[in-house]
């Protein structure tokens, strides 16, 4: 990540040397987590196509109001609706061309407020006022959240219980891949429903296996969540089946050290790299396609909500639930419990039980 540059820098910034912005600029990079710098430069790339498609020129350091007020204007509405001579449609569909927009229709809400977000937070990097702070622009992004209103899309179709896991375990298949794709499934859907970030970012030196021969047990450390500090993450547990997996994926590539998961070739040979977010969401397409699940069945997510689904269908305390889920909120994972068909609730046949 590079800090925009201005040839004019404010006061604050003037007399830094260039050791110090160097400095500076290192500071920010690993001060910042991997999976938000990578937003800001997906972020930073699509806006910057979007001026030069729109106003024939680069990002300016502090960009014109005008230019942030068009910008706000430009994704709050459906362009498919205007003519094929609108401006704004014509640079739509070349964003579109160049792969970085999907569609002409109005953009979501939080797609346009992160993006704004990403720009702000350049402005700051620099020390340099952010047009998006003015009156006019603020009221603009305020109007047109509320024409864009609507019910909000659930993260993942359905949810990744036990009986659709067993599904997409059994479409792996053999070799490298097959073993990979179970560690990861188990691991992400057994350890709490891991988000697919927090699954890609385990690194072997993670996975503890002091009492795997002993207790069977094979313990996690998570360095952060979006709910727990860096550091303050408690240590997962993994039992059973998908202590079994990981341990197989281990033995198989004899890896002692970086990245837990990576790519692997066509060749079926390991890769030095690290498995992306994305590269999760393909795995489980490919799987749920293989399994005979309807196209988009399922998301990443589904992990995470199908887990704490199965707890409530299986009457796992919420509490006991969230100890590995790591929701911070009881009201958010309580709502998974809520989605429970009252029929299906473990409670409902008390006496029946032996």
């Amino acid at each position: 990540m590079t800090l925009p540059k201005h040839p004019s820098a404010p006061p604050a910034l003037s007399r830094l040397t260039g050791a110090d912005e160097a400095a500076l600029e290192d500071l920010f990079r690993r001060g910042t987590p991997d999976n938000t710098r990578r937003a800001y430069e997906t972020d930073l790339s699509y806006i910057a196509a979007w001026k030069r498609l729109s106003f024939g020129g680069t990002l300016d350091w502090p960009e014109h109001q005008d230019v942030a007020l068009r910008f706000v204007l430009d994704h709050s509405r459906d362009l498919g609706n205007v003519s094929a001579n609108d401006p704004s449609r014509q640079v739509a569909e070349a964003l579109i061309a160049f792969g970085l927009r999907r569609s002409l229709d109005c953009p979501a809400p939080a797609t346009l407020d992160r993006r704004i977000a990403t720009w702000r937070a350049l402005h700051r990097m620099r020390d340099l006022s952010s047009p998006f702070d003015a009156p006019l622009i603020k009221q603009a992004r305020a109007k047109a959240r509320k024409a864009a209103a609507r019910p909000p899309a659930p993260k993942s179709q359905n949810p990744v219980t036990r009986d659709v896991l067993k599904a997409l375990l059994d479409a792996t298949g053999p070799g490298l891949r097959g073993l990979r794709d179970r560690a990861i499934l188990l691991l992400g859907w057994s350890s709490g429903g891991r988000r697919r970030s927090e699954i890609v970012s385990f690194n072997v030196e993670d996975v503890d296996l002091t009492e795997l021969d002993a207790r069977g047990i094979v313990w996690l450390r998570l360095i952060a969540t979006k709910t727990t500090a860096k550091g303050k993450t408690p240590r997962l547990v993994l039992k059973g089946a998908a202590a079994r997996a990981v341990v197989a994926w281990l033995d198989a590539t004899d890896l002692k050290s970086g990245p837990l998961f990576r790519k692997i070739t066509a060749q079926e040979t390991l890769s030095q790299r690290r498995l992306t977010a994305d590269a999760v969401a393909q795995i489980l397409r490919r799987l749920i396609a293989t399994a005979g699940l309807p196209e988009g069945f399922a998301t990443p997510h589904g992990l995470r909500s199908g887990f704490l689904t199965q707890a409530a269908l299986d009457g796992a305390p919420l509490q006991a639930a969230m100890r590995l889920s790591l929701h911070k909120s009881a009201a958010q994972a309580q709502k998974y419990y809520t989605d429970v068909d009252v029929a299906d609730n473990p409670a409902a046949d008390l006496f029946d039980r032996q």
